[in-house]
């Protein structure tokens, strides 16, 4: 593997195209998502899970999903942070923009979709991709390395220390030093190249980004970037407590967030795109050993993904037409 590999042609650097095969995926895990919801209310009896949806008001669904708000507009920050880090000079409104709009593309294999938001950078910057392919390296990182910290302190906080959660906040940390280390990345993404050899421009760039990831793992970096991502998944955390308190199950902050961050964790390690499933599974599991019934578990569970996961993505369809158009607009660097 050599870096004088030419680089890939603009064209393949396009975000995927909205093909017939990503919107049939995209509303197959629709319909697969409702499916199972459909089969495990069935199962449960509709009117007990009904009945506990009842329990909430329009004003108690509001703050659910201003909860979430706080989480995206939080980490859009940090996205901020992160990319001036980078020498990007974009003002924050339009950083903001592109990581919300970024949502859009969540349910995609990998969430690779998510990637649009380097489309946008370039394009209003006239950076060269390999220039910020580091920073969605860099924002996963930080949100892995958030919710390891908060996992493992939240697991101490509720009591919980022999839940098996405390490897997955381990591996969470172990992953997000990983990649804000440039010399142990680099050496890792030769070593899987090694032993795929195929695709060796990709890897050319990887490697690439690998060796810029430096500039992240500074203490003014670093901190900053911990402490948004840290309140953001804290206020995610606080809004699953505060629903299951509103439906009458007794779990303190410390668990609801630990049962919150596992699953997401859980959910992501699956591969689906969103986690779809494996999240959900997860979450109803943690809830029904801490005691929650399972008709309260299945309509927590509902109510969470859908202003956490599919609120995301609403929103970030919502903003995805404003992004596309001021980034054609004109080049603010």
């Amino acid at each position: 593997m050599a870096d004088s590999i030419p680089p890939l042609p603009a064209t393949a650097l396009a975000a995927p195209r909205r093909s017939w095969r990503d919107r049939a995926l995209f509303w197959g895990l629709i319909a697969l998502f409702i499916f199972g919801l459909a089969g495990l209310i069935s199962a449960t009896g509709w009117e007990a899970v009904w009945d506990e949806l009842r329990k909430l008001s329009v004003a108690q669904i509001a703050i659910l999903l201003a909860l979430s708000l706080i989480n995206y507009l939080i980490r859009g920050a940090r996205w901020h942070l992160l990319s001036r880090r980078l020498g990007v000079n974009l003002p924050l409104r339009y950083s903001v923009l592109h990581f919300i709009a970024g949502f859009a593309m969540t349910i995609t294999p990998a969430r690779v979709g998510e990637f649009v938001r380097l489309r946008w950078i370039t394009r209003m910057t006239g950076w060269k991709f390999e220039r910020v392919t580091p920073l969605p390296l860099a924002d996963r990182a930080f949100d892995l390395a958030a919710m390891g910290l908060v996992l493992g302190v939240a697991i101490l906080l509720s009591g919980q220390g022999s839940f098996s959660a405390a490897p997955v906040s381990a591996i969470a940390i172990a992953a997000a030093v990983l990649v804000t280390r440039p010399t142990l990345l680099a050496k890792l993404v030769e070593a899987i190249y090694s032993v795929i050899r195929r695709w060796p421009r990709p890897f050319v760039r990887l490697r690439q980004a690998a060796r810029s990831m430096g500039r992240f793992s500074t203490l003014s970096a670093s901190i900053p970037a911990l402490v948004l991502s840290t309140i953001g998944w804290l206020a995610e955390g606080y809004a699953l407590y505060l629903l299951l308190y509103w439906m009458g199950s007794d779990i303190s902050y410390a668990t609801a967030t630990v049962i919150f961050l596992f699953s997401t964790l859980a959910g992501g390690l699956t591969g689906a795109p969103g986690g779809l499933g494996g999240a959900e599974a997860a979450m109803m599991v943690l809830l029904s050993m801490n005691g929650v019934p399972i008709h309260v578990a299945l309509a927590a569970t509902t109510v969470i993904r859908i202003t956490s996961l599919w609120f995301a993505i609403a929103v970030g369809a919502l903003a995805f037409p404003f992004a596309e158009a001021f980034s054609h607009k004109s080049k603010t660097i």
